[in-house]
C-alpha cells in the first residue's frame, strides 16, 4: 500500500514500542506520517516499517514538509527520493498545483530523478496539472532534450494540449526538443497508403499474411476490423 498524501517530520525523541502496532524510531529519524486523524497516535513509516507514532514525540518544534517526493524531485535529491519511495510515498501524488513529482523532476532537468521515477511500476506519464501541462510539456519548455527523449521512449503522449491549447511541441524552446517531438508525432500518424493496400482484393488473394497486416492497421486506428476479413 502507498500513501498519496504524506507529511514528513523529524523525531524529537527515541520511542520504544509497547505493543506490536507501535513503531520504533530514534531521535532525529525522519518519519513519514500518512494519517493524523487521531490527535494522540499518528500512522507513519520509518525506515520502511509502518506503525503508530505518538504525536507528542514529533509535534513540538517538528520540521514538517508537505509533498516530500515532490520536494526531493524539485531539488534533484535522489537519495531522499529513494527514501520516500521506500517509505511508501505514492509516486503519482499531486501537489497543490496538480503536478506530480515526475513533472518537477522534468521541470528541473534532473535526469537521475526522472530515471528513478520512470522505473517505478504504474508511474503516470501523462498527468496534467492545473495549467494542463504534462511532464513532457515541462521538459520541452525548459529545453531538456535528454528528458524529452526518455519520456517519449517510455510512451508519453505528444498529443495532449494544455489550457492554452499548446502541445509539448508548441512549447519546445530548442531545435533538439522540437525535432524529437516532431519525429514522434510523425510515427504516430496513420499511413493512408496502408489503408488502400491492405484492402486490395489482389493482396488478400496472394498474401494470406495480409490478414495480420489488417489486424495491426485497425488496431492502430483503435477500431474494429471488418467482419469480412474474419480477423
Amino acid at each position: 500500500y502507498v500513501y498519496l498524501f504524506v507529511k514528513v517530520f523529524r523525531a524529537l525523541y527515541t520511542f520504544e514500542p509497547r505493543t506490536p502496532d507501535e513503531l520504533y524510531f530514534e531521535e532525529g529519524d525522519i518519519l513519514y506520517i500518512a494519517d493524523m486523524s487521531d490527535t494522540n497516535w499518528w500512522k507513519g513509516t520509518c525506515k520502511g516499517k509502518t506503525g503508530l507514532v505518538p504525536s507528542n514525540y514529533v509535534a513540538e518544534q517538528a520540521e514538517s514538509i508537505d509533498n516530500p517526493l515532490h520536494e526531493a524531485a524539485k531539488r534533484g535529491n535522489v537519495s531522499w527520493l529513494r527514501e520516500c519511495l521506500e517509505n511508501r510515498v505514492g509516486v503519482n501524488g499531486l501537489d497543490k498545483a496538480g503536478s506530480t513529482a515526475l513533472y518537477w523532476g522534468c521541470h528541473g532537468g534532473h535526469k537521475d530523478v526522472v530515471d528513478l521515477l520512470l522505473a517505478q511500476p504504474n508511474i503516470e506519464l501523462n498527468q496534467q496539472n492545473k495549467l494542463g501541462d504534462t511532464s513532457l510539456h515541462a521538459a520541452a519548455w525548459k529545453g531538456y532534450a535528454d528528458i524529452v527523449q526518455l519520456l517519449i521512449l517510455k510512451g508519453a503522449r505528444t498529443d495532449l494540449r494544455n489550457n492554452e491549447k499548446k502541445l509539448a511541441l508548441d512549447m519546445a524552446t530548442n531545435a533538439q526538443c522540437a525535432s524529437l517531438l516532431k519525429k514522434r508525432q510523425g510515427q504516430g500518424k496513420v499511413d493512408l497508403s496502408l489503408h488502400y493496400s491492405v484492402q486490395s482484393p489482389e493482396l488478400h488473394t496472394f498474401l494470406p499474411e495480409s490478414r495480420f497486416l489488417l489486424f495491426f492497421y485497425y488496431k492502430q486506428l483503435n477500431c474494429s476490423s471488418p467482419t469480412d476479413f474474419h480477423l
